[in-house]
Order: structure tokens, then sequence, then C-alpha cells
């Protein structure tokens, strides 16, 4: 059963911090592109940030400059340094697996963390 496992979120103040852990199964941590998406009340669901195997990343725009996603492939865990955080940043956010192999496509949701800034 493909697991991942957020940790990290938690109530901040506007301009803290706060970093998101997410551990993966080996074998889909290796293969995957990892992401962090999130969901505020009331919205959809959008991309935050995403790391290639590679180590290529992407940002949303409206998180640029201000969050990093890293990925530790021996420890098959992502994370997401949120800096400079603001009310708006406010949100579940859930970490994802996207990848490709033996022949079909594969899309993994993690359960996720509530992250909650206040003004």
């Amino acid at each position: 059963q493909v697991q991942l496992v957020e940790s990290g979120g938690g109530l901040v103040q506007a301009g803290g911090s706060l970093r998101l852990s997410c551990a993966a199964s080996r074998n889909i941590f290796k293969l995957s592109t990892m992401g962090w998406y999130r969901q505020a009340l009331g919205k959809q669901r959008e991309l935050v940030a995403a790391i290639t195997t590679g180590g290529t990343t992407d940002y949303a725009d409206s998180v640029k400059g201000r969050f990093t996603i890293s990925r530790d492939n021996a420890k098959n865990t992502v994370y997401l340094q949120m800096n400079m955080l603001k009310p708006e940043d406010t949100a579940v956010y859930y970490c994802n697996a996207k990848g490709s192999w033996l022949g079909r496509d594969r899309d993994y949701w993690g359960q996720g963390t509530q992250v909650t800034v206040s003004s």
C-alpha cells in the first residue's frame, strides 16, 4: 500500500515559518516527481511546488521567494520550507507523488496537513 505521510503543519503568525515533511515508500519516492498542493476553504486545490527526481523545481508565483521545496533521497522524504507566511497561505497542504512506470501513470496523495496563518 502506498503511503505518503505528512507532518509539520500548525498555527503560525504572519511572517513566521513552518516546514512540512512528507515521507514516502522508497519505491514510489525514487520514481516520482514529488509535489505539494494546497486547498483553501471554498477554493480549488492548487500546486504550490514540485521537484523532479533530478532536482528540478517549480513554484506557484504566489510562493516564489518564500517557499523552498527539497527532497532527501536517502530518507525518501520531501520538504516544504515556508517562510514569510501570509494569512492567504492558510490551507490544507497535501503531498503528492506522480510518476509513470510499468506502463501506467501513477498519482498518489497524502492525507493533508492544516496550515493556519494568523494576521
